[in-house]
Order: structure tokens, then C-alpha cells, then sequence
């Protein structure tokens, strides 16, 4: 029995553990759950050990795995911004369209065929908006990235016409006949057509397009609306008309067509997929409108002027 200070007797139950372990023949043990040796504070517990190896995970793991999630993230970003471009450019808003495409532009890397085709995008779209020397620095950059392709010359031609650049035009038009081959049906329509914009060389322009009709599509409606429109500058206009009626009833049937395939899409995206279908109805109509008037044709003239108006013809934003 042990006592305390003031000479009470101490119960059993509150004798110190090592006294208690002392006469009990359990020297050395502590009580269950106590019984291991003191830790030392330099080392980590279990919390601080989860923590720093938290840590480390997430400084790691970003280092490890953003090869792969990169190229992923990049991918749904401009595909994002491409479905918002048809978008804003199917509601006419071409502004906008044009800023989607410079959005998914600063994401592509490394792929020279979709910047190519981007750029030649935004140039079309900047040419609608009214600014033709953007339209001609992005039809540049695009040839740069892509010097074999024609596409970037022929939209650059284009908008040298609206700029009022007649002779660059003219190069950039014998430019890509030389990239696609001088039997190539298209690039001769595209230098024929070129040459009809800017009034110079009519019946080479004539010879173009014959070609082109010889070894392409002799019924399509791009071609016979480029020879229409030729033969009205040389002052054919019968036979112009004749073209341009089939141009027009060609491009009808397109336009059906397009119709049916997207009437059970997005209404936004429908109205994309018709735009470059319009505009070419449009050119048609203002062509076979000045072959009418030519003619002598007056009533036909005006409706179809007034056609071409309301599809969106303007010579100043490229659709000529």
C-alpha cells in the first residue's frame, strides 16, 4: 500500500502504471493501444505523409499525362469554335464567324492542311465583311502554309478583284493554273472567270472555259454561268441567256437537294450548308439580268436583279 503526501492511502486503481506493472509481474507493458515506443518528432506522421504525398501526385501527374491531354483539349476547342463558325455564319453574321475561325486558328498545331483551310475560311469571311486587304493577308498566310495547294491563290484572286488589285488578280489566277495543271477543268473556269470580273481578255476567258467544259462537266452549273456571263461581255446575249437558264435551273436542283439533307438538322447549321448555294443564285441572277437588259428583256431584267438582291449579291463583300 502506498500513501500520499498527506499520509492517505493511495487505492490500488490509481497506483502509477509502472508500479502497478512492478508488482503484478508485467513490467515494461503499457496499457493496450499504449504500448509502443515514443515517436520521434523528426519523422512525418500519417497525416503529413498523406499530405506530401498529395503533393507530390498532383505535381506529377500533370507533368506525366498532359501529352496526352493536351492534343484532347485542343481537339475539342476548335472543333467547338468550327461548329460555332457555321453557326454565326449560316445567321449571316460573318463578324463573328470570322473571329471562331481566328479562335480555332491560335489551337491548331502542327496541322498544315487544316491551318490552310482555315485561313482560306476567314478570308472569305473577312472578304463578306467588307475588308478585302484582310482577306488578302489571310489568303497570303494560307499559301505560305500550303504552297502547293491552288486554293489559297484562288481565294486571294478574289478578293484582289474587290480590292481593285486588276494585275495581281490576274497572276494569282495564271498562278494556280500552273499549281493544278493547265488541263485542270477547274483552275481554267477560276482564270476565265477572273479574267470576265476584271474585263480583260474575253475570248482567252472564252477559250477557258470552253475547255474546262470539254474536259469537266459540260452541264455544270458554275461552268455554264462563268460562260454565260462571258459570252454576255462579248455580246452574245441570247446565248447567254441560254446558259445562264440552265446555271439557274441546275443550281434550283442543288439547292433542293440541300434542303432535303439537312431538314432534320439544326436550322442553324441548315442555313449554313445553303449560304454558298444562295450566293451562287445570286451571281446567276444578276448575270442573266444584265444579259436581259441587254437584250432588251426589261421585265425579266428587273425580277431578276431583284433576285439577285435579295440572295445577297455585292461585288464590294465577294459575291460577284
Amino acid at each position: 500500500m502506498q500513501y500520499d503526501k498527506l499520509g492517505f492511502p493511495i487505492p490500488k486503481e490509481f497506483e502509477p502504471a509502472a508500479e502497478r506493472a512492478r508488482t503484478t509481474g508485467n513490467a515494461g507493458r503499457l496499457p493496450p493501444g499504449f504500448d509502443v515506443e515514443p515517436r520521434d518528432p523528426s519523422e512525418p506522421g500519417p497525416f503529413r505523409r498523406f499530405f506530401l504525398f498529395g503533393v507530390l501526385l498532383l505535381g506529377v501527374l500533370p507533368v506525366l499525362l498532359l501529352p496526352k491531354i493536351l492534343p484532347v483539349v485542343r481537339r475539342e476547342i476548335v472543333d467547338g469554335a468550327i461548329r460555332q463558325a457555321m453557326v454565326d455564319e449560316g445567321r449571316a453574321d460573318v463578324a463573328g464567324a470570322a473571329r471562331q475561325v481566328g479562335r480555332a486558328l491560335a489551337w491548331v498545331d502542327g496541322d498544315a492542311d487544316q491551318q490552310h483551310a482555315l485561313l482560306c475560311w476567314r478570308s472569305a469571311l473577312r472578304l463578306q465583311d467588307g475588308d478585302a486587304r484582310g482577306a488578302i493577308t489571310d489568303a497570303t498566310a494560307a499559301a505560305v502554309v500550303a504552297p502547293t495547294s491552288a486554293r489559297p491563290l484562288r481565294t486571294r484572286a478574289i478578293a484582289r478583284v474587290v480590292a481593285g488589285d486588276v494585275d495581281a488578280a490576274l497572276a494569282d489566277a495564271e498562278a494556280a493554273l500552273a499549281l493544278d495543271g493547265d488541263a485542270s477543268p477547274e483552275a481554267l473556269n477560276h482564270r476565265a472567270y477572273i479574267r470576265a470580273l476584271v474585263g480583260r481578255e474575253l475570248p482567252a476567258a472564252l477559250a477557258d472555259i470552253e475547255r474546262a467544259m470539254e474536259g469537266g462537266d459540260a452541264e455544270s452549273p458554275e461552268f455554264l454561268d462563268t460562260r454565260g456571263f462571258i459570252l454576255h461581255l462579248l455580246g452574245r446575249q441570247h446565248e447567254a441567256i441560254d446558259d445562264l437558264n440552265r446555271a439557274i435551273a441546275g443550281t434550283q436542283q442543288t439547292r433542293r437537294r440541300v434542303l432535303a439533307e439537312v431538314g432534320g438538322a439544326d436550322p442553324a447549321f441548315g442555313a449554313w450548308r445553303l449560304r454558298p448555294v444562295e450566293h451562287a443564285l445570286a451571281v446567276m441572277h444578276q448575270h442573266r439580268a444584265l444579259a436581259c437588259r441587254a437584250a432588251g428583256l426589261a421585265a425579266q431584267a428587273d425580277q431578276d436583279f431583284a433576285i439577285a438582291a435579295r440572295k445577297g449579291f455585292a461585288p464590294d463583300r465577294g459575291v460577284l
